[in-house]
């Protein structure tokens, strides 16, 4: 199976705050043929998120496949609510980089142009 990373197949990789105790995380896709076969093979899921942010899966709170946008969102619990003692990132903009690392297993059929 091929791999390919996440930073090739999508054009945004970003994070943000989903009010003081949550933080979601967006992938949008450069393509809809890309999106669909991460989408179908669901790459990104629950269990991934839970294991890059070391949460347990039970705090990943929602993982969208959103066909509009060509985009996928998550929202975990922050470990920490935003501005409190411990807590690095006030703004949430900062928590996408273990998105940056990932590489999917995608079928052998995965055309990459």
């Amino acid at each position: 199976m091929p791999k390919i990373s996440l930073i090739e197949l999508c054009r945004v990789i970003r994070s943000k705050n989903a009010g003081p105790f949550e933080l979601t995380l967006d992938l949008i896709f450069k393509n809809t043929e890309d999106y669909e076969k991460v989408k179908e093979i669901q790459g990104i899921n629950p269990g991934l998120i839970s294991r890059l942010y070391r949460v347990p899966e039970k705090d990943v709170l929602s993982l969208v496949y959103f066909d509009p946008a060509r985009a996928i969102k998550a929202t975990i619990k922050r470990p920490y609510g935003a501005g409190s003692l411990g807590e690095t990132d006030v703004y949430g903009a900062q928590q996408h980089a273990p998105l940056l690392g990932v590489e999917l297993d995608l079928p052998a059929d995965f055309d990459k142009q």
